[in-house]
């Protein structure tokens, strides 16, 4: 283009290729995808990793997490997984750091004769997928964790299904996107005109609702941490994910002797730890673990994931805005779902070419739809989109929606 001033250009080259909003495991990663490939990135977040990461068990579980009628969703996990040998690899290398990454596998299990038919049905429409997953007498899963309460019905194991330390995991990325060139900026976005940007990436978590319009609302979890007495390893090597008399739990070792128990799935925006979640959630893990009864309890604490109409992440440009792309709504799947994410969008920053895998997760998916479908009527009244210009005229209202 001719006839630009001297500090118009001087203007262009000060100008950001990418602003990511959100310094969470999501935005972090696409941050560092991005400078590595030497664009200007910048990232905005007051708190880097405070959201739903920090509550985050860390599993990675594109089997145990196959369920019915998400189909595409499974498969956009199992593509995740099968990148996180080498990005593990990768980050350990560019920041020198353990990210607690482990493939020991996981054990799916049912504490009642209820609890296994439940819990068989799950498994034989995975196997139905080609997904790995073997059936466990009693005693075999007794062979692979002795600890395991004697009242365990039977179970399964899914040999693929790994785990990371989601509070390793965020300082690791924070400084990789760091040392690849990123700049973090401490500040609170708002509003999508407060970013200057060749491409503005929204990776802002349950916030993706107030800046885009999208039905992105958060979905409250409940989790506890447990430390082994003396601070030795736990009692148990794998993940263990089951129900214990219909209530629904996994808990996960780590080697420093902490172990995660959740979580609870709750329709709302509060933050608040409850005496009945503990309650439950104690009493499900040491139903199947009776050890943890010795344990320490060392923190209780709840967080929102960003939850969608479908379950399913957003990912994709925000309709009518081309240079805003969107990388929110992982809800459970955060954690595991972060290096293809990561990858896609910035692949899409640099080429403008979508991967065929985005097509199901588009945020248009959303658009010209009647909210009804997905959330009821009384929520789908609140909800009225998103204005051209990429501000959202309103947005959800209540206690579904932020």
């Amino acid at each position: 283009m001719t006839g630009r001033s001297e500090s118009a250009s001087s203007d262009d080259r000060a100008r950001p290729d990418v602003a990511v909003i959100g310094a969470g495991p999501i935005g972090l990663a696409i941050a560092w995808r991005c400078a590595a490939r030497g664009l200007r990135v910048v990232a905005h977040d007051p708190a880097p990793g405070s959201g739903a990461s920090a509550v985050a068990a860390g599993m990675l579980a594109p089997v145990a997490e196959a369920y019915f009628g998400e189909r595409q969703l499974t498969e956009l996990l199992l593509a995740s997984a099968a990148r996180w040998p080498g990005f593990a690899a990768e980050l350990a290398e560019a920041t020198g750091t353990d990210i607690g990454y482990r493939t020991e596998g996981t054990l799916l299990v049912g504490l009642t004769r209820d609890d296994l038919a439940e819990a068989r049905r799950l498994w034989a429409y995975q196997q139905g997928l080609g997904l790995p997953v073997t059936p466990l007498r009693p005693s075999e899963l007794r062979d692979l964790e002795p600890a395991l309460a004697p009242r365990v019905r039977g179970g399964a194991l899914a040999p693929t299904d790994h785990q990371v330390d989601p509070r390793l995991l965020v300082p690791a990325l924070r400084t990789a996107a760091l040392r690849a060139g990123a700049v973090l900026v401490p500040r609170q976005v708002t509003r999508l005109s407060e970013v200057d940007a060749r491409v503005t990436v929204v990776a802002a978590g349950c916030g993706a609702a107030a800046l885009t319009g999208l039905p992105v609302r958060p979905v409250k979890g409940q989790i506890l941490r447990l430390r082994a007495p003396d601070g030795v390893a736990p009692g148990f090597r794998h993940v263990i994910r089951g129900y214990a008399d219909g209530e629904p739990v996994y808990l996960v070792p780590r080697p420093n002797g902490e172990v995660v128990l959740g979580a609870t799935v709750e329709e709302r925006s509060d933050t608040t730890v409850t005496a009945g979640a503990v309650q439950r959630l104690l009493r499900a893990g040491v139903d199947l673990l009776p050890e943890l009864a010795e344990y320490d309890l060392v923190e209780a604490v709840a967080g929102l994931r960003p939850g969608t109409p479908d379950n399913a992440p957003i990912l994709g440009p925000l309709p009518g805005r081309p240079d805003v792309l969107v990388a929110t709504g992982h809800h459970r799947h955060g954690i595991v779902l972060t290096p293809v994410t990561a990858d896609l969008i910035a692949d899409l920053v640099c080429t403008g070419e979508p991967d065929p895998l985005l097509a199901p997760f588009r945020p248009d998916r959303f658009v010209g739809v009647a909210a009804d479908r997905f959330v009821g009527v009384a929520a789908a009244d609140r909800f009225v989109g998103a204005a051209a210009d990429g501000e959202p005229e309103t947005t959800m209202k209540g206690d579904l929606w932020s």
